[in-house]
């Protein structure tokens, strides 16, 4: 019988993965990992962020406990916190010092889940790992969740075609409103849990009050984009990312408007005014820190910029040190650096990079800096 070590994380997906798992016949044994230091989540003046009588880690943790006692599990436990610091937290804030947009979750998944967490899984004696994602394989092909909504690809496309071996999606062909039927079918004590949302480190906390825990405030100049001239004063460029349109620090007369770019050197923040996003359009960007998981180079494929957004057709031009051009004549809104770009050969994920600058009809956008 082949032994599945399957991520239990307290949620109702990782529950139902490891429910289907036991029913097809595999041995079944869960393992919670424990990446961030809850006592590390407190606002600037060290006050606790969020009311609780247990710690939200911790909860997850029982509720963990009591799923693996309900379906008759093993579960283990393990402390990835120096780990998570070192490969994702610090990441994390080296990318806001340079004023672009991070998204560590998939770094998590590329060094710690499907890493640290799978070499603990063998050492348990697995002879697979299995987690909750809304994804699917065809041996080493990542294929995007049958739920589109729920889809998780984006999520994993920094992971490795060694990576994705001996690993197991066993809720990949259901959508989330069957997983929660079966969970409740079956009774499980998570049936009925909310998703967790968010940054995983910062969970519900405010972003704000959190990050200067780690990065001090550094006040400049709003400019407006179009004038060059000031119009107001931000609190730190680490606060603001491309397209936002709220809480931007401008006074309330302002008539309508959004961050359409940064300066770091000169800390900076520019504004743009009006309804036409004309700031926001871009052609072009370039890719750093490029993985390949399939071993398809299309020259045509389409493109995700960011989590749950639309595919775009794109067009490859593969470059020296790792780097990927892609080319979106028809313009799309928003496209960040630092973000993840994730490559789709329809319903394949081929790969992934990181957004390093951006760039309209042949030029980069000099706001964009």
């Amino acid at each position: 019988m082949e032994k599945v070590i399957v991520g239990i994380s307290g949620g109702v997906d990782s529950a139902v993965s490891a429910y289907l798992l036991k029913k097809q016949g595999y041995e079944v044994e869960g393992l919670f990992m424990r990446n961030w230091d809850a006592t590390l989540n407190n606002d600037i003046s060290g006050n606790p962020t969020l009311n609780h009588d247990i710690c939200p880690q911790e909860q997850d943790y029982n509720d963990a406990l009591e799923l693996c006692n309900l379906l008759e599990i093993p579960l283990h436990r393990v402390d990835f916190i120096k780990e998570y610091w070192d490969y994702v937290f610090t990441y994390f804030l080296e990318e806001l010092k340079k004023g672009r947009t991070p998204n560590p979750d998939l770094l998590c998944n590329k060094y710690i889940k499907f890493d640290l967490f799978k070499k603990e899984a063998k050492k348990l004696g697995a002879n697979k790992i299995a987690t909750g994602h809304y994804a699917r394989l065809e041996g080493t092909k990542l294929l995007r969740g049958i739920d589109s909504n729920k889809d998780q690809t984006y999520f994993l496309a920094q992971l490795s075609s060694e990576q994705l071996k001996d690993v197991m999606f066993p809720i990949g062909h259901l959508t989330k409103p069957e997983v929660r039927t079966i969970a409740e079918e079956q009774n499980l004590n998570v049936a009925k849990k909310k998703d967790s949302t968010g940054i995983c480190f910062i969970g519900e906390r405010h972003y704000q009050k959190f990050i200067q825990n780690y990065l001090k405030p550094n006040p400049g100049n709003i400019i407006n984009v179009e004038t060059n001239e000031i119009i107001g004063t931000h609190n730190g460029l680490m606060n603001y990312t491309i397209g936002q349109r709220k809480n931007v620090g401008l006074s309330g007369d302002q008539k309508r408007h959004y961050v359409c770019g940064k300066n770091v050197e000169k800390n900076i923040l520019y504004v743009a005014f009006g309804e036409s996003n004309e700031f926001l359009i871009s052609t072009e960007c370039t890719l750093e820190s490029v993985n390949l998981i399939s071993t398809k180079n299309p020259s045509q494929c389409t493109a995700k910029f960011r989590y749950r957004g639309e595919d775009y057709p794109v067009k490859l031009e593969y470059l020296n040190n790792n780097e990927i051009k892609v080319s979106y004549p028809e313009g799309v809104k928003a496209v960040t650096p630092g973000q993840f770009c994730v490559l789709y050969l329809e319903e394949e994920c081929i790969g992934s990079g990181i957004i390093k600058n951006v760039g309209k009809n042949g030029k980069k956008l000099w706001y964009l800096s």
